[in-house]
């Protein structure tokens, strides 16, 4: 398994894997190969590149400080789920925003300190935002909550 992050649009990742149909259609994203498949990634951007967040009213209602990027979704291939390639895609994101100039960045993970399983999971959890050095801002819509830290 190779890292190998992405941070443009469409710069010869295969035809066919996730992180190609994700760049073709114009996202940002970071990646974890396995040979040439797309095996997770982050997708990150700018909030005007990246507009669409889960709980958007209730967030922008809340809102108190504009994010330079967020982080909206992370994707793993099932068969390498709990491999640590999560976090993997998530370290990809903050290294490709801080070769772009960093700033504040937002991630919105799903929070399951109350021990409870979550059958989908989108953004990764509160546990490993943490880990990568996110700090709690606040809860944002049910068990999902805003997470941010300063990328130099």
């Amino acid at each position: 398994m190779r890292d190998r992050y992405v941070g443009g649009r469409g710069d010869g990742e295969p035809d066919g894997t996730v992180a190609a149909r994700a760049l073709r259609a114009g996202t940002r994203t970071a990646g974890s190969f396995d040979g040439d498949e797309a095996v997770a990634w982050a997708q990150y951007g700018p909030p005007a590149e990246v507009p669409s967040i889960h709980h958007r009213k209730e967030y922008e209602a809340t809102l108190d400080t504009v994010p330079d990027h967020r982080i909206t979704c992370i994707f793993v291939d099932k068969k390498y789920r709990r491999t640590g390639v999560t976090a993997v895609a998530l370290q990809g994101a903050i290294d490709l925003i801080a070769q772009a100039g960093g700033g504040v960045v937002e991630g919105y993970p799903h929070d399951t300190s109350d021990g409870r399983k979550v059958s989908v999971l989108y953004n990764a959890t509160r546990s490993l935002y943490e880990t990568a050095g996110f700090t709690y801002v606040r809860p944002k819509g049910l068990r999902n909550c805003v997470m941010r830290r300063v990328v130099p």
